[in-house]
């Protein structure tokens, strides 16, 4: 779903540290919090200013309600990784920005009883949203979308490379119905070793998920959505495939899907046919 406005003016609401380089900030944007739904971006960039000219994506943590009760503000988690980012950093309460969304297709409302999520590095953040739709704690969109059931339970697994870089899980670990648990690279915290493991283990278990979402490192995604073939489970992946526009004009996002096409596969853009695809439906090389 593209947006049916362009750029518009927020206001920052927070700006939060979650972990070394980690942030949550916080726009006052009640339109676009109305709008969005899990899954969804928006493109960010400075007010008024012209470097960087182009704007960022990030995807939704969370929608606030203001005083009335309807959403009023977006939340997103974003890592430092560039000029962007660190200008965005030294952003405070009441400052202006620019930002175009909701933007996307986002993921698709959750059906199912036992919901897993594997998010890797600054992926997870979408599990927020998503855990607290699939319990039915929340409604997202306009009009509000809803399971025709909630679910009863959502796993989240949490992959980093060190303890260090784990982000505040405050705002997940308040969820009534969501089990968290964490893999690291150097075993510092939780299951030492890759998330991966910890689905597969799953997967073999008592009480496999009947649906997987995901979102991380493109290598972290293949894994996970092989994983799920094999186990014939309905796996949907968030790319993160880098974007210049976020409106398909600049075909800079595109990926490999399976077509009945001679050649078996096409491009498709992320930004506006994604960035959320079913697995299956993907060429993962």
């Amino acid at each position: 779903m593209v947006a049916d406005a362009g750029w518009t003016t927020a206001r920052v609401v927070e700006q939060r540290t979650l972990a070394a380089g980690t942030f949550r900030l916080r726009l006052h944007c009640p339109e676009a919090a109305a709008r969005i739904t899990p899954g969804q971006f928006f493109m960010v960039r400075p007010h008024g200013g012209t470097d960087p000219l182009l704007g960022r994506p990030f995807a939704l943590y969370d929608t606030i309600d203001g005083q009335d009760g309807s959403p009023e503000s977006i939340g997103f988690v974003y890592h430092v990784i560039g000029k962007m980012t660190s200008l965005m950093s030294r952003w405070t309460g009441g400052e202006a920005v620019e930002f175009w969304g909701p933007l996307g297709n986002g993921f698709p409302v959750p059906r199912c009883r036992h919901l897993m999520y594997v998010g890797g590095g600054i992926g997870y953040t979408p599990s927020l949203a998503v855990a607290r739709e699939a319990l039915g704690q929340r409604a997202y969109g306009s009009p509000a979308r809803s399971a025709e059931q909630a679910a009863e339970r959502v796993t989240l697994y949490y992959g980093v490379q060190s303890a260090g870089q784990r982000a505040d899980l405050t705002d997940l670990e308040s969820i009534d119905g969501l089990t968290i648990r964490i893999a690291t690279d150097d075993g510092s915290e939780g299951h030492p070793g890759l998330v991966t493991d910890l689905l597969r283990e799953s997967l073999d278990g008592d009480d496999p998920p009947e649906a997987v979402y995901c979102c991380g490192p493109l290598p972290m995604m293949t894994a996970v959505g092989r994983i799920c073939r094999e186990a014939d489970v309905d796996c949907w992946l968030s790319l993160e495939t880098p974007m210049a526009c976020g409106f398909g004009a600049c075909f800079s996002c595109v990926t490999r899907v399976q077509t009945d096409d001679p050649d078996g596969w096409d491009y498709r853009r992320t930004c506006v046919e994604g960035p959320v695809f079913p697995a299956a439906q993907l060429v993962l090389d």
